[in-house]
């Protein structure tokens, strides 16, 4: 089987069994969203939406965050991980969206780094789930299961695996292959103990081929 038949199969296999993917982190807006997806670096979505409600209304907009204290974020994010960091960063992010930007989100993936604890992980979740724009977003899942799977090769870090995977994923699968993907490593193949027996992807997948 060649890489591109790999892909081929899979992505045909989440667009039949998977047709509406989308993020977990609960967003009413691109600022929202940013928020959301800098609490969730290591730290899981369910604790986030836990925690976004309260910060949402404390502060909903980059205007009012900007003007926030870093203790007061981080009283209402401190049940996250690493709270200091991420306070710091979210009050920092609000300032530069309300100096450069007028309070609004960049819509490209380039702005979107320049803002305090963007980094691209973060800003290709953005990209895509708001402007539905062909930007990879790898996480710890993506990284893991598109190595297992084969859809990458030796890959050394999170912008190998981006770079292997665009190659082969068409443009206007990427937003959706991103959650496909991370969704599948969240609940089927997980780090630890993946539950191949229930996956619909054996067929195609390297390391149960090797097994």
């Amino acid at each position: 089987m060649t890489t591109k038949q790999r892909f081929e199969n899979i992505l045909s296999w989440f667009a039949e069994n998977a047709p509406s993917a989308e993020s977990e982190l609960h967003y009413s807006n691109p600022f929202e969203l940013l928020v959301a997806v800098m609490l969730s670096a290591q730290c899981t979505d369910k604790r986030v939406n836990m925690v976004t409600p309260a910060l949402f209304k404390a502060y909903p907009t980059a205007q009012a965050m900007a003007k926030a204290t870093k203790e007061e974020v981080f009283a209402l994010i401190h049940s996250v991980s690493y709270p200091n960091a991420k306070a710091e960063h979210l009050v920092g992010m609000a300032k530069r969206l309300v100096e450069v930007y007028d309070g609004q989100v960049p819509d490209n993936i380039d702005d979107l780094q320049t803002l305090p604890g963007v980094g691209r992980k973060t800003a290709n979740v953005v990209c895509a789930v708001i402007w539905n724009q062909p930007t990879m977003a790898v996480d710890t899942h993506i990284f893991r299961i598109s190595e297992r799977l084969g859809l990458t090769t030796h890959s050394k870090s999170p912008r190998q695996t981006e770079n292997q995977l665009v190659k082969y994923i068409p443009a206007e699968l990427i937003p959706k292959a991103h959650h496909w993907l991370l969704l599948h490593g969240r609940y089927i193949c997980q780090a630890r103990n993946p539950h191949c027996e229930q996956c619909g992807l054996r067929s195609w997948c390297r390391m149960y081929e090797t097994r």
